[in-house]
């Protein structure tokens, strides 16, 4: 494998990326990238020629750091943060119409065992808004198991339906940290 085309690959994706994620340096995402790189050579020998993979391959390892920074940067700054459970919270109360929620705020709910705030109305709209983002079987999935309340068919609708509220658990905290930064 040429590793001096590789450590140049390396470092033009790390400083492309760093100018467009501010959240990471650099040096971080290059460190990342090699590191990604030494753990995976014995797949990346076979093609170590082509350069448009080798670029392709640096990309997917800096982005990925440079979301996992993001995300942690992002669980820290004391800012709200939907949790997996109050995302299935949020999506069992899609049996209700608006008109029903707002009915309730204030008393206990039997189907989710909690008292019902006005935040359920906003948990909605992230909700619903999160939710056109979602890979089709991911929606699908989670519209079967929680929101309609039907149990999962196998043991991979469930699992797909788990990883499903993750994926929702994301985009819904993402949808609200671009509200936040467009309102600044």
């Amino acid at each position: 494998m040429n590793w001096e085309k590789t450590i140049e690959i390396s470092r033009k994706v790390a400083s492309e990326l760093a100018r467009k994620w501010p959240v990471v340096e650099a040096d971080d995402v290059h460190q990342e990238i090699m590191l990604h790189m030494m753990e995976q050579r014995s797949h990346l020998e076979k093609r170590a020629d082509d350069f448009t993979f080798l670029r392709q391959v640096a990309w997917r390892a800096a982005k990925s750091y440079a979301s996992r920074e993001q995300m942690q940067k992002d669980l820290m700054d004391e800012q709200y943060f939907y949790t997996p459970d109050e995302v299935r919270m949020t999506l069992k109360s899609f049996i209700y119409t608006d008109e029903e929620i707002g009915e309730m705020i204030g008393r206990k709910d039997d189907l989710t065992r909690c008292r019902i705030t006005d935040n359920i109305t906003s948990a909605r709209i992230d909700a619903g808004a999160a939710l056109r983002k979602l890979k089709p079987e991911y929606k699908e999935a989670v519209t079967r198991t929680y929101i309609y309340g039907l149990p999962p068919a196998t043991a991979g609708e469930a699992k797909t339906a788990q990883r499903g509220v993750d994926a929702l658990a994301t985009a819904m905290n993402s949808h609200i940290r671009s509200k936040a930064r467009a309102a600044r």
